[in-house]
């Protein structure tokens, strides 16, 4: 077989080189770990022992202890979590990993795209397989015991199945055309994998809510009574068009509450968790159902899309520079270029600035969070109830609530929920 560069490494040997773009991977990927465990490492530093003035009366000090034991635990677990995903994709890739797959699904005979589809097929399945230890671990250890988890061995497996099913019925075809578009419509193939993907992510939008999220758990419309009728009426008052709210079974996986909004048109959906309205009164739920009414008046949910979607543009006109690039698959010690492969080594390659724009977009979304909690306190006519809200919120997951400014930069949606009582006040 033709070797592509100099660079090409075999296991078993003595030594082994790096060009450009495997150092700018690598070292990436060391950056990425090492700023994750500073984070991590500042943050139960920044831990405090006393409870904050705000908590005071929501928390005991027992339980305040064990939140702070949590934070402890899912951070050691986290690291070891992180650790082991780095040491396993150096060891595959510095010893020929990903050219041996590629030699292996080539003797299959098939063509270059279903080559490709099995490729990345198996990549995907054997990374799920090598976490599922941690899932366990994660799910049925730590969330059991604090209390949090609700999950059966059977729904755990189920809720696998059906994601590699769902995996399997919709990104097939959709990885089907994008390896079809690369291969057959010459430059501008990206823009016509860029529209596509739009168009399939808008459609998703519209069949999510009504044929997806079923799939997992259950949605039944909220009764009539003093709940329905309280959130009805402020519905109608911020000129909100609001056919049903749903109750989603929450508690079949997990003691934590929440409530989110999805979809568009007739099929946007409300839904409140069904372990929300056992902790929270009617005034409190009304105060959490107008945050998310927030998001949809601020038009968040509208800006996130068309920022994905610019993203993706840019994504895709970026990645064809590179799919053909002979030095990108010398990085990775290939015999063979393709177009499968070359979205793999791009995306890892890309890594570096699509850290930045996670940044950036964490900034943008816990800005858009303050703005949803601002319209939720100016069309209730108070802050209190959603501020209750947030504390038992807290308090029932056992949050830090005091995390490291920096680990807050790195990883945080939302701001800390001492920050957003802070500002409803203001």
């Amino acid at each position: 077989m033709n070797h592509n560069s100099c660079f090409t490494v075999y296991a078993g040997a003595n030594s082994f080189r790096m060009n450009l773009f495997a150092w700018i991977i690598f070292l990436t990927m060391l950056f990425q770990y090492i700023m994750n465990l500073i984070a991590d490492i500042l943050n139960l530093k920044s831990m405090s022992v006393n409870i904050p003035p705000d908590f005071k009366g929501y928390y005991d000090k027992e339980k305040y202890e064990t939140s702070q034991k949590y934070t402890h635990e899912k951070t050691r677990f986290g690291f070891i979590v992180n650790t082991f995903d780095l040491v396993i994709i150096l060891v595959f890739w510095f010893l020929g990993g990903f050219n041996e797959l590629d030699l292996m699904v080539r003797d299959f005979g098939f063509s270059s795209i279903i080559t490709g589809i099995i490729y990345m097929a198996i990549l995907i399945f054997a990374n799920g397989l090598l976490n599922l230890p941690f899932k366990l671990y994660s799910t049925f250890v730590i969330e059991e015991k604090y209390g949090f988890n609700k999950t059966t061995f059977q729904t755990f497996t189920m809720d696998i199945i059906k994601g590699l099913l769902l995996g399997a019925v919709i990104g097939t075809p959709i990885m089907y055309l994008i390896l079809w578009f690369f291969e057959n419509t010459g430059a501008y193939s990206w823009a016509y994998i860029w529209v596509m993907v739009v168009f399939i992510s808008i459609v998703l939008q519209f069949i999510a809510p009504v044929w997806i999220m079923p799939l997992f758990n259950k949605f039944k419309p909220m009764e009539d009574g003093e709940l329905k009728t309280a959130i009805m009426a402020y519905a109608k008052s911020v000129s909100f068009a609001l056919k049903d709210v749903f109750i989603m079974d929450g508690s079949k996986r997990s003691s934590k509450a929440n409530a989110f909004f999805t979809g568009f048109g007739k099929n946007k959906r409300v839904a409140l968790f069904d372990t929300l309205i056992e902790k929270q009164d009617t005034n409190e739920l009304v105060s959490i159902l107008a945050h998310e009414v927030g998001h949809y008046k601020k038009k968040h949910i509208i800006k996130g899309m068309i920022t994905s979607i610019f993203h993706t543009g840019v994504l895709l006109f970026l990645m064809s520079f590179f799919l053909h690039d002979i030095n990108l698959f010398s990085a990775f010690y290939m015999e063979n270029t393709s177009i499968y492969a070359g979205l793999i080594f791009f995306m890892m390659l890309f890594s570096p600035l699509e850290m930045v724009v996670s940044m950036v977009m964490s900034i943008f979304s816990r800005k858009h969070e303050y703005e949803a909690d601002r319209y939720a306190v100016d069309t209730v006519k108070t802050p209190d109830h959603l501020i209750s809200a947030l504390k038992k919120l807290s308090v029932d997951h056992l949050s830090n609530l005091t995390p490291h400014p920096f680990y807050v930069f790195l990883n945080y949606s939302h701001p800390p929920v001492l920050a957003r009582i802070n500002a409803m006040r203001k």
